[in-house]
């Protein structure tokens, strides 16, 4: 392209100030370029992570494991340009090293005590990604200009001169030469399910909140000292928890023995917590490795170029799940005869050779494992480790609270004690097998793996593994159950409406809870053709494609719009855009997060740098 070229962004949040970053990376002092973005949310932090929502809602990662950097593992065709994690960053506030930030009293005091172990608020980490917001627009060569529109794109359309043109909610419009969109999660229309439920609640004098992102769910019709049924265990129910209890002027003080004791209101409801395993995800593991460096020794680059290459379309049931979970054992064994070699009776030398010759759920591998690892709780089983309570019968409401309570304390004894490094171990050897399986190109895979098993069942999985919340939010959940503000329902819960209101109940527990209000407590899936974002909603359906997947058993749709590779918005003939561009959870692309963890060659900033790549080489910025 020559002449002045002109991008706008759809978007201001993480993955689009990350985008921005990866442009200008590649610009210099020839570049002649003028970036729109456009958001109606504060740049760098976007609508998830900004600044004004409660500050009791933290991050579920430590602040040494968040970056928006590349760094020298990145495998990227840009420049890698370091700068600091967000501990790291914090550390720099300490010392007076950031003049130009400016924290609120409560960040502030926060980030004066934050350890690099642990978590912190939304609030503190907008400043953040506010902060690398701005210093990346600093970064811009003198040809190149920023601008942002406060505001939302509602539509864009082509115009006879080649170029788009889009309309933003504050009446003005932008041309462009090219266009991507970075948005992140949206509102979007209910399905089916949440749709009757809100009907019925209508007609009987209930109340139903439907999946929202939490900090945006109207929790006005919550009332006080009434029973209310929470679907969902994962992190939206425990930020839902946090609104519900904190939220409305409880507290937790911690007793002389040691124990986490909450401390009413008055204000609470009692939440009925359910879910299909009937548990909350694993807390996050705060332990380090003490043995051998992880690695995959299951799915190695081998193997993914194997299945790769492979004649016939791959399901994931069938070729992959049984590559994940063994990478799982070696990881979590690795660590255990590495590590802590006092409580195996052999060596790793040894007994790998014995987890490479049986597949994951051998019992014959169960029975050598019991014989060189004497200590049940070090000893790893996938199935168990993914539904606890898959095959229990539980006496009465109260043996649920017994059994859910003691699951909770183990799962923090494994996951937060160094004695029990395997769970860091574990988690790294998850996160391995999530990029191993995004580097299997996706048209691969049959449509039932592409439609149901990698966006819903392996994604779960891993995030009830990977992404589960800190540990002192499960200690708060214990403090809470003890004090009577929470109970459990069990697993595989089922929710009936009538003019009695909602009952839930579990087939492995006798009797059923009821309540006048439920609290589906869970994102909504990313569908971009349901979204309520207009400019989103348009892609997909006028400028773009929906993802559609069939073959001989299963046909379906994800909602997602349909890209290449390198983010090029794809049409329904199949041809690619030029200049229309696409990144984030509403693509086709692999699932990758909005920000990473230093030194790990993190996905989401390969994608992000693939992108700027053909959006550089589209609008003629300087290559590398």
């Amino acid at each position: 392209m020559t002449g002045r070229a002109r991008l706008l962004i759809v978007g201001a949040g993480p993955r689009a100030a990350m985008l921005l970053e990866r442009l200008l990376a590649r610009a210099d002092a020839h570049t002649r370029l003028d970036i729109d973005l456009v958001d109606p949310h504060p740049p760098g932090a976007g609508r998830i992570w900004r600044h004004t929502q409660s500050p009791l809602l933290k991050l579920n990662s430590m602040t040494r494991d968040v970056t928006v950097f590349t760094d020298d593992t990145s495998t990227i065709e840009g420049p890698v340009r370091p700068g600091p994690s967000l501990s790291q960053w914090i550390e720099q506030w300490r010392e007076g090293a950031l003049p130009d930030v400016e924290l609120d009293e409560l960040s502030a005091a926060e980030a004066r005590s934050l350890s690099s172990d642990g978590f912190p608020s939304r609030r503190l980490h907008s400043h953040y990604l506010d902060w690398f917001f701005r210093q990346t627009v600093a970064s811009a060569p003198g040809g190149v200009t920023v601008r942002l529109h406060v505001g939302a794109v509602r539509s864009v359309r082509s115009t006879s001169g080649g170029r788009y043109a889009a309309s933003i909610s504050n009446g003005a419009e932008v041309e462009a030469d090219a266009v991507a969109y970075c948005l992140g999660h949206t509102e979007r229309d209910l399905d089916a399910g949440s749709a009757s439920l809100v009907e019925a609640a209508a007609n009987f004098g209930l109340a139903y909140v439907p999946p929202a992102f939490t900090a945006d769910a109207d929790l006005s019709d919550v009332p006080e000292g009434e029973d209310v049924i929470v679907r969902g265990m994962g992190l939206a129910a425990i930020d839902l928890v946090v609104l519900l209890t904190q939220g409305r002027g409880g507290r937790f003080d911690r007793a002389p023995d040691g124990t986490l004791r909450y401390v009413a209101s008055g204000r609470e409801p009692r939440l009925h917590l359910g879910s299909r395993r009937g548990v909350p995800y694993r807390s996050k593991a705060t332990s380090t490795i003490q043995g051998e460096p992880p690695r995959r020794d299951v799915l190695t680059a081998e193997v993914i170029a194997e299945l790769a290459s492979s004649d016939v379309p791959l399901d994931f049931e069938r070729d992959a799940w049984p590559l994940i979970a063994s990478e799982l054992l070696h990881g979590h064994y690795r660590e255990l005869f590495t590590g802590h070699p006092d409580r195996v009776t052999t060596t790793w030398a040894d007994f790998r050779p014995v987890l490479a010759a049986h597949r994951w759920d051998d019992p014959e591998l169960r029975t050598r494992i019991e014989s060189v690892v004497p200590d049940p709780l070090d000893r790893f089983d996938v199935a168990l480790f993914d539904r606890p309570f898959a095959h229990a019968r539980f006496v009465d409401a109260d043996d649920v609270q017994r059994r859910v309570r003691a699951h909770i304390v183990e799962d923090l004894r494994l996951r937060t004690e160094q004695r029990h490094s395997p769970s860091q171990a574990l988690f790294i050897a998850a996160l391995l097998s999530f990029m191993a399986l995004a580097e299997i190109p996706k048209d691969r895979w049959n449509a039932r793996s592409r439609a149901h098993a990698l966006p819903v069942r392996w994604h779960t999985f891993f995030s009830y593994l990977a992404s589960g919340p800190p540990p002192h939010r499960l200690e708060e959940l214990l403090a809470l159950a003890e004090a009577g503000i929470v109970a459990f329902l069990g697993p595989d819960v089922a929710v009936t409406v009538d003019d009695g209101g909602f009952a839930a109940s579990s087939p492995q527990v006798p009797g059923r809870t009821t309540a006048r209000v439920m609290i589906d407590a869970w994102l909504p899936a990313a569908d971009a053709t349901l979204s309520t974002d207009g400019a989103l909603r348009e892609l997909a359906t006028v400028h773009g494609s929906e993802l559609r997947v069939a073959d001989s058993d299963y046909q379906g749709s994800l909602g997602r719009v349909r890209v290449t590779e390198d983010g090029r918005v794809l049409r329904a003939d199949d041809t690619a855009h030029d200049a229309l561009f696409a990144i984030g959870p509403f693509t086709s692309l692999p699932e990758a997060g909005a920000f990473t963890r230093p030194a790990s060659d993190s996905l989401s900033l390969r994608q992000t740098d693939r992108v700027a790549g053909a959006l550089s080489a589209r609008l003629g910025v300087a290559s590398v």
